[in-house]
C-alpha cells in the first residue's frame, strides 16, 4: 500500500515537470529550466491506491524554477504508472517572469499537453491585460487561445499599453 502511494505521489511530480516542459509566450505559462526541481506544499496529501489518485488540499502551492502555481485544490489521475489529468480548482494562479495568469479552475491534459483555465480567466503583464472565460494553450505548439464559452454568454477582452504609455522606474501612473 505504501509502495502504491509514493508511485502516485512520484508520478504527481513529474507531471509538473512534463507540464512545463515547453515554453511559450503566454504569461504564467513555460519555464526558464524545465528539469529544475518540482516542490509542493499543501496542508494535506491524500492518495487513493484504489483509484490510482492523488490529492493535494489547502494552500496548494507546486514551484519548479521561477514558476510557481496557487490553488485550493489539485487533484491527480494516474494512468499506466504515469499522470494523465492534473485537475486545480479554487484560486488557481499561475506566476511567472513572463507574466501571471489566474482562473477559478485549470486543467492539465498530460498525453496531448494541454492546459485549459476556466472561469474568470485573467492574464496580465505588466499594465496589458486580457479577459475571457477559456484559456487553452498547447505546451507542444506554444499556440494559445482565450475564447467565450460556447453556447454561454463570455467575450474576451484586452487592454494593451504601449511601452511609450508605461511609467518609467520610480515613477508614479
Amino acid at each position: 500500500m505504501m509502495r502504491a502511494i509514493l508511485a502516485i505521489a512520484a508520478a504527481t511530480m513529474a507531471a509538473v515537470s512534463f507540464a512545463h516542459a515547453q515554453q511559450t509566450t503566454i504569461p504564467g505559462v513555460g519555464m526558464r529550466d524545465p528539469n529544475a526541481p518540482i516542490e509542493w506544499s499543501a496542508d494535506k496529501f491524500d492518495a487513493d491506491a484504489n483509484s490510482k489518485s492523488a490529492t493535494y488540499t489547502g494552500n496548494v502551492l507546486i514551484k519548479q524554477g521561477d514558476v510557481r502555481i496557487h490553488a485550493d485544490t489539485v487533484h491527480v489521475n494516474i494512468v499506466n504508472g504515469k499522470p494523465d489529468k492534473i485537475r486545480a480548482n479554487g484560486h488557481v494562479v499561475v506566476d511567472a517572469p513572463s507574466g501571471t495568469a489566474t482562473g477559478d479552475s485549470g486543467v492539465y491534459d498530460v498525453n496531448p499537453r494541454i492546459v485549459t483555465l476556466y472561469g474568470r480567466v485573467v492574464l496580465t503583464k505588466d499594465k496589458n491585460v486580457m479577459r475571457g472565460p477559456v484559456l487553452t494553450v498547447n505546451l507542444i505548439t506554444g499556440v494559445a487561445s482565450l475564447v467565450g464559452k460556447q453556447g454561454q454568454p463570455g467575450r474576451v477582452q484586452g487592454l494593451i499599453v504601449p511601452a511609450s504609455q508605461k511609467p518609467e522606474a520610480g515613477q508614479n501612473p
